[in-house]
């Protein structure tokens, strides 16, 4: 079994917090969820790594002797990252990125601008599209996606789960009917997708929900995020965006949770370029980070 980076960082979150909530707070996921993949990274190495006990998780001798590795790794990638975003060299020449317009709005600015920061050498550009970045057709070097592409000659990389939940602006809850339970939201204006136009199922948020009618809908998550931001309705929003209005407020956040994830996706060929490996490597760990940060502020 070959152990990635995101199995490693779950477990060493688990060592630290002794307990599956205390890793669920830090990695911004749920408690169910951080057992279900410390479950399956054991039942993969055939061995227990913890001992739950009424004082916490504790290690076993195997998780004990995985920690020594984990923590290497986890020493290693920093030194890594912090090499690439310190180095007198960096990176030179251009690289575009392709992303749905949530991540390319509120997520990918702060980012590209700090590699930038480092890079004097480098152009940036990021390509914010309505639908799914068609790397054969070499519209980006490489993109963000919200599902893994499983046909094409590409290579696939998870990089985090990010969390969404109902929104909506102070004003907008001060002057409408108060919201307590999902039933209460037929009364309220919808902001969201364009039904017909939305370009992966990861998206159809509303569906879930049992909200099919939206009155104020556009296939941009900009728009539908000024709209929230100025009171004209509640819809789904991005937990990394709420950090930008500061007005919006969750709805029923423990009845209306949702997890996504992000995965840098590229063309097969390109795995020779060492240029792009090391700059793919950087992107994925540099939006990690900003994900966490402004999850955290949300």
């Amino acid at each position: 079994m070959r152990e990635n980076w995101d199995d490693l960082r779950i477990f060493l979150a688990v060592v630290r917090g002794e307990s599956l909530s205390a890793a669920g707070r830090v990695l911004r996921m749920d408690p169910a969820t951080v057992g279900r993949r410390v479950a399956r990274l054991e039942q993969a190495l055939g061995h227990p790594l913890f001992a739950k006990s009424p004082q916490g998780y504790t290690l076993t001798d195997a998780g004990a002797r995985l920690l020594v590795h984990a923590e290497t790794a986890e020493q290693a990638l920093g030194q890594g990252v912090q090499a690439l975003m310190g180095s007198s060299e960096g990176f030179a020449g251009q690289i575009r990125i392709g992303a749905p317009d949530g991540c390319a709005n509120f997520l990918l600015p702060q980012v590209c601008a700090k590699i930038a920061e480092a890079n004097p050498a480098l152009d940036l550009q990021i390509v914010s599209l309505p639908r799914v970045v068609n790397l054969s057709r070499r519209e980006a070097d490489m993109a963000i996606a919200v599902s893994a592409p499983t046909a094409g000659r590409l290579v696939v990389q998870k990089i985090a789960d990010y969390r969404l939940h109902l929104a909506a602006s102070a004003d907008y809850l001060a002057q409408h009917p108060p919201i307590r339970a999902r039933e209460d939201l037929q009364g309220h204006r919808i902001v969201g997708y364009i039904p017909d136009m939305i370009f992966d199922r990861e998206l159809d948020y509303l569906a879930d929900l049992g909200l099919d009618r939206v009155r104020l809908a556009s296939n941009s998550v900009a728009v539908q995020f000024h709209w929230l931001r100025l009171g004209a309705g509640l819809g789904i929003v991005h937990d990394f965006a709420l950090p930008a209005a500061p007005g919006l407020r969750r709805v029923l956040p423990e009845e209306v949770s949702l997890t996504r994830s992000f995965y840098l996706v590229r063309h097969a060929d390109d795995r020779r370029h060492a240029r792009l490996n090391g700059f793919a490597a950087l992107l994925a760990e540099a939006v990690r980070s900003e994900l966490a940060t402004l999850e955290a502020a949300a």
